[in-house]
Parts: C-alpha cells; sequence; structure tokens
C-alpha cells in the first residue's frame, strides 16, 4: 500500500494585476506557470532542507477556469512521491475566496543536484510539515 502524505496546503496568495492579464482580460497561462514553478521549487526545497534542485517534469496542464482582475488566488501544493534524488509534487491554483479550481497539475517533478550539477540522492523519505 502506498505511502499516504499530507494533504494538499496552501502556502502563498497572489493579487491578479493588470500586468498578470492575457488579451482576452483574463490570468495569463504563463503568468500563472511562472508562480507555480517558483512556488514549486520553495515548497520542495523547504521538504529537502536544502536548495540545489532543477525543475525535470511537469505533467498535463488542466486549465480548469479562470482568474480576473483583482481576484486573490493562493497556490496549493501536496507531495506524492520521494525518489533517490527526486521528489514529485501536485498543484492546485484555486480562487481564494470560492475555492473554485484555477488549474490543476498532478506531477511536478524536482531533481537534487550536486556541486557538478548531476543527479544526487537527497536522503530525505517523508515529508516535512513546513
Amino acid at each position: 500500500m502506498p505511502e499516504k502524505f499530507p494533504e494538499m496546503r496552501f502556502y502563498s496568495r497572489k493579487i491578479i494585476k493588470p500586468q498578470d492579464l492575457n488579451a482576452h482580460g483574463t490570468l495569463f497561462g504563463g503568468t500563472v506557470l511562472a508562480w507555480i514553478d517558483e512556488e514549486a521549487a520553495i515548497y520542495v526545497s523547504c521538504q529537502l532542507g536544502r536548495g540545489n534542485i532543477v525543475t525535470k517534469f511537469m505533467s498535463e496542464i488542466d486549465f480548469v477556469s479562470s482568474a480576473e482582475l483583482g481576484d486573490v488566488i493562493e497556490i496549493g501544493m501536496e507531495t506524492v512521491r520521494f525518489g533517490k534524488s527526486s521528489i514529485t509534487v501536485k498543484c492546485e491554483v484555486r480562487h481564494k475566496f470560492t475555492h473554485k479550481v484555477i488549474i490543476r497539475i498532478d506531477k511536478i517533478v524536482f531533481v537534487h543536484l550536486d556541486e557538478n550539477n548531476r543527479p544526487t540522492p537527497h536522503g530525505i523519505t517523508s515529508p516535512v510539515n513546513d
């Protein structure tokens, strides 16, 4: 039976500003993906207790709904799996007040690197409740 990790935790919030919008007046996908990658990297660094990680893989990105100017969104992360040199998380971005899902990504894989930028074991096997 697979190990059960803690549920989705929402760590950061963003307010949608004019520079975050696309030509249709809704949240630009590229902007929210940059926020997700940064938030996931911070989350993984905290889980491992160290930096020197890189994004290796992102699964299908499910744009469920959108956000508009002035909306407050929050970005949640959940640990899915620890590998020898990797950690896999999933992400959900939702509207802060309605909890309506904006984006879901089921699998984001990060790899821990050594001083020569080669994958190296991180030695962590369970999530940190940070």
